[in-house]
């Protein structure tokens, strides 16, 4: 029998329903396991023990009274970059050490409404700009399969704190892979939707034209739960979608005939790892048994995206973190780190006069090419499957070798967020006790499709031994 911190979302709202334990005793035993890893991991930047003991008292009482909410009770960790009213939101710079946010991010707000207990931020890299959880000013994060290695990141704080179970399920956010990256690297699931799916009001911006929240879960059919509260569109975001939301959970797998996976020797890169490479191919004939019909397909160079990205990305950024001049809120610009200083560098120079045109709007025209490219795929196929990143998780000091890290690590799932599309990273597998993620990448608010499918794979393997293994803490 699991220990209550180890529940799924399914499991632990289960047990809820039927009493077996309260929310009290729930988040008592996830702020007993973050008081044990953390020391070891540090996935939090601030932990909300007294406000998340409050709320899991008062989920008691919904509960008691037979109140039915889709989170009720079930304790969930968030991102530091997502704002909190009356808590410390860091987004883990130095510049907004003592900000408190005045109000709640819409993912935030949504939480609460739908019960959930708030166990706290997590650490991330400063700005969310990188791929390690490295350039966080409040320490790096550690990968919970072994703390010599890198979570993974933006998000990182978020991956590795469901990965060693000290929540039962996390908010993240993505801009170039920053919710499928850091799930693969720590054998969790991580679920990036459509851009404009999910609100980013109230979510400290690094590129506003890319950024989108999601679920990092240890189930698929937890990511579909989460979704289901988070998507919909926000009064207070003019880029959410005004289409109807679906059903995600329902069915959360089906029978795969006929469904069609494009798949691109493209994305199997020169210098993949060799056990990446075959975990995904042994997965591939997995989906052949289901039913699942393989077509080879040729997408883009996902290299090309690295530059799209990374002038958008540094143009964008220059104009979001113009607003921290340490007179309104924050600190002192002196206090942003080498990497923020560098993107807003760069980014400014994209921007100015004379090289606008050169750099930035060129950028923006090859993104859309990169766009068409991936709707003329799918005019042939439903679904894209890939590996989520190239290597496996690497040790940690790794992004002292190259300032382009992020980008590098980050080169197999930087096409699809540019193009906007939904994609979930799902664990495979491991090789060298380190965890493989696969992605699945669909079609525009495709959600529902690549939910189903992923599910499917994952009841398919639920038996296989690696799914039994657990990070020693």
């Amino acid at each position: 029998m699991n220990k209550l911190n180890e529940h799924t979302i399914k499991q632990a709202r289960e047990g809820l329903r039927r009493k077996d334990f309260s929310s009290v005793e729930l988040t008592k035993a996830c702020l007993e396991q973050i008081n044990k890893a953390e020391p070891s991991i540090n996935a939090f930047v601030t932990i909300c023990k007294k406000e998340a003991l409050v709320q899991a008292k008062e989920a008691d009482k919904l509960i008691s009274s037979n109140q039915d909410l889709p989170l009720l009770g079930i304790p969930i960790a968030v991102k530091d970059n997502l704002s909190t009213l009356g808590i410390r939101t860091t987004a883990s710079s130095k510049v907004l050490d003592d900000y408190i946010p005045p109000y709640d991010a819409t993912v935030i707000k949504k939480l609460k409404d739908a019960g959930a207990v708030l166990l706290g931020k997590t650490n991330m890299d400063a700005w969310a700009h990188g791929s390690s959880t490295e350039t966080s000013d409040y320490g790096t994060t550690k990968n919970p399969w072994n703390t010599n290695h890198l979570p993974g990141g933006s998000s990182g704080g978020s991956a590795a704190a469901v990965a060693a179970d000290e929540a039962i399920a996390a908010i993240g956010t993505e801009t170039a892979g920053s919710i499928r990256q850091p799930a693969s690297w720590c054998g969790v699931v991580g679920l990036k939707p459509t851009y404009g799916r999910v609100s980013r009001y109230g979510v400290i911006a690094m590129a506003s034209s890319l950024d989108s929240p999601g679920p990092i879960t240890k189930t698929v059919e937890d990511s579909a739960s989460l979704l289901q509260v988070l998507a919909g569109k926000d009064e207070y975001d003019a880029t959410t979608s005004p289409l109807p939301i679906g059903d995600y959970t329902l069915p959360i797998e089906s029978k795969l005939n006929n469904l069609k996976i494009g798949i691109s020797d493209e994305y199997f890169i020169e210098g993949i790892d060799v056990e990446v490479k075959r975990e995904v191919l042994d997965s591939i004939k997995k989906f052949e048994e289901m039913g699942a019909k393989i077509e080879k397909i040729k997408l883009f160079d996902p290299r090309y995206a690295i530059d799209v990205y990374t002038i958008i990305q540094r143009s964008e950024v220059s104009s979001n973190l113009a607003r921290y001049d340490g007179i309104r809120y924050g600190s002192e610009r002196e206090k942003f780190g080498d990497e923020a200083k560098r993107r807003i560098i760069l980014g400014t120079y994209a921007l100015s006069s004379g090289y606008y045109d050169q750099y930035y709007n060129k950028a923006s025209k090859v993104r859309s090419v990169i766009i068409e490219d991936f709707k003329k795929a799918f005019e042939k196929i439903d679904v894209i499957l890939t590996p989520t990143s190239p290597s496996l998780p690497l040790p940690i000091g790794a992004t002292n070798k190259s300032i382009m890290f992020g980008e590098i690590a980050d080169v197999l799932v930087e096409p699809s967020s540019i193009a906007g599309l939904p994609g979930i990273s799902i664990p495979i597998g491991f090789a060298k006790k380190l965890p493989i993620g696969m992605q699945i990448i669909g079609p525009q608010f495709a959600e529902e499709l690549i939910l189903q499918v992923a599910g499917t794979y994952e009841k398919k393997t639920e038996k296989e031994e690696w799914r039994k293994i657990k990070p020693n803490l």
